[in-house]
């Protein structure tokens, strides 16, 4: 696209819908990710114009972006999110643009688009939950009249389009997760969490994520705990932190339990926004051999705070460790690589985030952003401009 028609659409109002799950107040990967998207749509120079929908609000909201209108009339009802769609349609508001942050939103999405049918409808996929239809057959069917994706990687994107054979001629964008490199960056250890949970002379592996049930194994939580009693022999001093919290974390801590190493396992339960980076630094290996993640923000938070990280050859995790050149990759099916990998880890140094990170800078996520609001407003104009 040339740069006189980029100029033209960032100096123009551009007002944009964006339905999500959760953003401003929410907790998790995908708060976070939809939380830093508003922004982008928000920042200038492009000047857009955003009315943001969340469907849950579990939070204080906190500061939100100038440009930003975060109405929060339909939160924790499908009904009332219906009702407050509706009416900020009713409010003759009209939109260029409608972002579904979540495919089970589509229905939502394509009534909205009754109102204004020149918009084009952006779908958001994060990860499992895009990887296979959904079995709702509204859902499935609407997942492949999209007008464009928006894919955290690549994978999800491949798992997507997979299955949503529809979707294939579509625009496609892939738009990684992003990291505050000011916020989590390398420090000392908090004394009163090396007194909380006794890490005084301890090496410290982590987990950081929600404990899932519906999500049992996706994080390689019970790999890491099956391998704990044979590393405890090759080193004594190690614990193993489970940060986050969920509906299977009593199956997990009955497991640690039965493998005699519950001395070893803590679990520290929900883990506050503002205190992730302090838990980060506790950590000397931050592990997580997956095989259901999407992209993983966890990676790009623990490398930031300078600790070694192992993933998973086999989900979003790769991408997140850039092929391996960030962190080890494992394969999670291979528990004496995933112990190998760890070991490898722990001799690694800790405190220096690795060269490279910046490719999931702000800036460069910002920049990802405009470029693909700006080609999808770019086609859509030419598609109704008239014929010279």
């Amino acid at each position: 696209m040339g740069t006189d028609c980029v100029l033209r659409l960032q100096s123009a109002l551009v007002r944009i819908l964006a339905l999500v799950t959760d953003a401003y107040g929410g907790r998790g990967g995908i708060a976070k990710y939809n939380r830093d998207l508003l922004q982008a749509l928000c920042d200038p120079p492009a000047g857009n114009e955003v009315v943001a929908l969340p469907r849950l609000v579990s939070e204080p909201i906190g500061t939100l972006p100038d440009k930003l209108t975060f109405d929060i009339s339909g939160i924790n009802s499908k009904l009332r999110y219906v009702i407050s769609a509706l009416c900020i349609l009713a409010a003759n508001r009209r939109f260029s643009l409608i972002i579904c942050g979540h495919i089970h939103l589509l229905p939502v999405a394509f009534l909205a688009r009754l109102f204004m049918p020149g918009a084009p409808i952006v779908l958001v996929v994060h990860g499992v939950d895009a990887w296979r239809a959904t079995g709702n057959r509204i859902v499935d069917r609407l997942a492949e009249r999209i007008n464009a994706l928006l894919a955290v990687s690549e994978l999800t994107q491949d798992r997507f389009l997979s299955w949503a054979v529809g979707a294939r001629a579509v625009r496609s964008f892939i738009v990684p997760n992003t990291i505050d490199m000011t916020r989590f960056q390398p420090g000392p250890r908090r004394d009163d969490l090396v007194s909380r949970y006794q890490l005084r002379g301890k090496i410290v592996l982590m987990t950081l994520g929600r404990l899932s049930a519906t999500e049992q194994n996706y994080k390689g939580v019970d790999v890491v705990l099956e391998l704990m009693p044979r590393l405890l022999k090759e080193q004594p001093s190690l614990v193993y932190m489970v940060a986050g919290d969920g509906t299977d974390r009593e199956r997990l801590q009955a497991k640690a339990q039965q493998l005699g190493i519950a001395g070893q396992v803590i679990f520290t339960g929900y883990i506050p926004e503002d205190e992730k980076a302090d838990y980060y630094r506790l950590a000397d290996v931050y592990v997580m051999p997956s095989h259901g993640e999407g992209f993983g923000i966890v990676f790009l938070e623990a490398m930031a705070c300078g600790v070694p990280v192992v993933g998973s050859l086999v989900d979003g995790g790769r991408e997140a460790l850039r092929d391996g050149q960030l962190g080890i990759l494992v394969d999670p099916a291979r528990p004496e690589e995933v112990r190998a990998g760890i070991l490898t880890a722990l001799g690694q140094p800790k405190g220096r985030p690795p060269v490279g990170l910046e490719y999931f800078s702000y800036e460069k996520f910002s920049s990802r952003v405009h470029q693909a609001v700006d080609a999808l407003l770019f086609a859509t104009s030419r598609k109704s401009s008239p014929a010279r």
